[in-house]
């Protein structure tokens, strides 16, 4: 069936985004926003709006009643959830569909497995995806963990099945260590996840990290539209990206485009995805699946001239995949520069009210924003205001075309990260391509004593 009305259940840059695909296709759009957000651009764009709570994303945008409500109010026959919020809950996903609304997102079971870690990793690896070297499951046995980390090759990396960010996480240089490690890993575990449970697997010392983009029809037909480099991190935060990657072969793309095309075709994926991986001495080993839209789509729509949104709508409405991948045609290179609201040195949140705005133009010049002149950015969300998105033949010419959008953009009334973009693009790694996941912060650390 052909939609009608599209609700939007996000905010910011992505909710206009998604607002644009939709007009140019001829949907009408329904934007919810909390109270905080009643000045929003994509609020005064689409065609109805409805509030949905308060300032607090659990009040408002992660409100599942509320939403499914305006959807019912307005009439929307489908609804886009974004990225974030609730773009990866499958229990929206189950009770949109519940309500005879399309959600425009995969099916929910491929949310709930992909979300799942230790599940993701089993699935991929079924469908064929490299997976770091690793114990299948949880460590039970020493004896049988140190004889897994001998075949591995030392160091390995012990980490918690539950959470993440770093903690219950220890890297193991060596078989004398490997108790007393195991150990500190389970207890940091214990009490910050309430699990003691840990699982080994090798310890890669300076990775890059790249994502392959995957659409699929859920009728057992996947394409991928090539690679990002997203290694410019902060915190496990992406900062800048890139496509193509400056360090994958054309004939390592087809590999593992067709290998992933073929995994989720097998899945029976439907809709926007994304496989992510380490890639260190020419290997990629698995780490995990976004099924969503991402951040950076942008810069594989420069390179491929391809409208994921769009498709993304078409999946929904269950129609077949628009181009085969023999159709499919990588051009030029593009790059990415997350634009927050953030002072640049010490990263701390920096909202106001946008005093004066300009934004670069000129060919091949992307910004993707909801800022306009006299708008107040919010305290209550992210921090990413903006995102800037260049096109070039080359990458030097990418660069080039970068550094000088990057001097054009004028954002007052707020501190925010255009001066380390600016600073970081004139460093002769970034400019060689040459860096990893551990880069940025290492970078940033001697940027503090220098």
């Amino acid at each position: 069936m052909n939609i009608e009305k599209l609700l939007i259940a996000n905010r910011g840059e992505i909710a206009l985004r998604i607002h644009r695909a939709c007009h140019e296709m001829g949907i009408k759009t329904v934007a919810v926003h909390s109270t905080a957000d009643a000045e929003a651009m994509h609020v005064r764009l689409a065609d109805e709006a409805i509030c949905i709570g308060p300032p607090a994303a659990k009040d408002s945008y992660l409100n599942i009643p509320a939403i499914i409500s305006a959807a019912e109010i307005s009439g929307a026959d489908a609804i886009h959830p974004g990225y974030g919020f609730l773009s990866e809950n499958e229990r929206f996903a189950e009770i949109v569909e519940a309500h005879d609304i399309i959600f425009v997102g995969p099916k929910p079971e491929h949310i709930r497995v992909m979300g799942d870690k230790v599940e993701a990793k089993r699935t991929a690896g079924a469908l064929g995806l490299p997976l770091v070297p690793g114990t299948d499951g949880a460590i039970e046995d020493i004896a049988e963990a140190k004889q897994r980390a001998r075949e591995i090759g030392y160091p390995v990396l012990v980490k918690a099945a539950s959470g993440g960010g770093g903690r219950g996480m220890k890297v193991v240089p060596d078989e004398d260590q490997f108790e007393s490690l195991m150990s500190q890993a389970k207890s940091e575990a214990k009490a910050a996840f309430g699990d003691d449970t840990v699982y080994m697997e090798k310890y890669l010392g300076n990775p890059r990290h790249i994502e392959f983009q995957i659409f699929g029809d859920g009728k057992g037909n996947a394409i991928h539209l090539g690679e990002r480099d997203c290694s410019l991190q902060r915190r496990h935060q992406k900062v800048l990206e890139e496509a193509p990657s400056p360090v994958i072969s054309s004939a390592e793309r087809a590999r593992m485009g067709n290998l992933v095309a073929k995994a989720m075709a097998d899945m029976g994926y439907r809709g926007a995805g994304t496989i992510e991986f380490l890639y260190e001495n020419g290997e990629f080993y698995f780490i995990e699946m976004n099924t969503r839209i991402q951040v950076e789509h942008p810069v594989t729509e420069m390179i491929t001239g391809f409208d994921l949104v769009r498709e993304q709508i078409r999946i929904a409405e269950g129609k077949p995949l628009s181009v085969t991948q023999d159709e499919l045609e990588f051009h030029g290179h593009a790059i990415e520069c997350r634009i927050n609201a953030e002072d640049p040195v010490t990263f701390m949140p920096s909202p106001g009210k946008v005093q004066m705005l300009h934004v670069p133009g000129g060919m091949h010049v992307r910004v993707e924003s909801a800022l306009y002149q006299g708008y107040t950015v919010p305290p209550y969300y992210d921090s990413m205001i903006g995102k800037l998105i260049v096109y070039g033949r080359t990458r030097e010419g990418c660069l080039m075309r970068l550094k000088r959008a990057l001097e054009e953009y004028v954002i007052e009334g707020m501190k925010t990260t255009i001066p380390l973009h600016q600073k970081l693009i004139e460093d002769p790694d970034v400019q060689n391509g040459d860096y990893s996941i551990k880069w940025l912060e290492e970078w940033l650390e001697r940027q503090k004593v220098e």
